[in-house]
């Protein structure tokens, strides 16, 4: 019985939402079904999502949201459209010939040096700004160890903060990465005395000369040959072998020939030596 009600049940739910669909009615109703959808496992976990840095804090305090800018914009001091960033960008402290004095300007100072002074420190407040969300980040466990390296064991200038001690695998991983960082994987570069080789070995490829030639230009002849030697092997029990024939033709003919002899009534005498 429990059976049988739960049957009813989810044919009736079944038909409800039958009939909440779109339908149409040429020699009858006619319904659409929506497409299929196969839910399949995940192979591997979600993502951990990224811890936010100071910034993105303080703007979801204060309900700042994100908007797209302009790549181009109107400069006011040469009349033109101008990059917002990069070279020649708009409001270049290059195309301003005269700056106002303030009331606050100290006497005998240079506002174009000034400028550059003041550029120069926001910059490194913005790089102090970068490691210290790495640093946030490395404590989650969302960077590599080379990442992690950079973030945590250099110091940050203008701060007393001792640098982080690291274990000796993420050295280990780090110095091999530098080391093949190279064009040549590390193979030309100056070993110290006693060095070992690096865990990471940098793998350089190789290409074909453009001219081809008796000694290393023949290489791609090679290559060729060694593809059809490889083809022609694996399908070497489609290749008629003429030997294997002739003496499989001898043999059936022989055969023949001794049962014929053996219906007409003779004997087959066998060799002797």
């Amino acid at each position: 019985m429990f059976t049988r009600g739960y049957q009813v049940s989810s044919s009736g739910l079944l038909i409800v939402c039958l009939i909440y669909l779109q339908t149409e009615d040429v020699d009858g109703p006619l319904v659409k079904l929506p497409p299929p959808t196969t839910k399949l496992p995940r192979e591997k976990h979600l993502p951990k999502p990224k811890p936010p840095t100071k910034w993105e804090e303080f703007a979801k305090k204060k309900g700042i949201k994100k908007r797209k800018k302009d790549k181009v914009v109107w400069d006011e001091q040469t009349g033109t459209w101008k990059r917002r960033f990069g070279y020649d960008h708009v409001n270049d402290d290059k195309d301003i010939p005269i700056i106002e004095a303030k009331m606050t300007d100290e006497p005998g100072e240079d506002p174009f040096a000034k400028r550059q002074d003041d550029k120069k420190k926001r910059v490194e407040k913005q790089e102090k700004n970068r490691f210290q969300n790495l640093k946030q980040a490395a404590k989650l466990g969302a960077l590599p160890s080379h990442v992690q390296l950079a973030a945590t064991a250099l110091p940050i200038t203008g701060t007393q903060v001792p640098p982080k001690k690291v274990t000796k695998d993420e050295l280990g991983n780090v110095a091999g990465m530098a080391a093949t960082s190279t064009a040549s994987g590390g193979k030309f570069d100056r070993k110290l005395p006693g060095e070992k080789p690096a865990k990471k070995q940098g793998k350089h490829r190789k290409f074909l000369p453009v001219v081809e030639g008796s000694g290393i230009g023949s290489r791609e002849k090679e290559q060729t040959e060694n593809v059809l030697n490889k083809l022609i092997s694996k399908h070497s029990h489609e290749i008629l072998n003429v030997d294997k024939a002739v003496t499989m033709y001898n043999v059936k003919k022989e055969k023949k020939a001794r049962i014929e002899r053996i219906k007409k009534g003779g004997h087959h005498q066998p060799q002797t030596s």
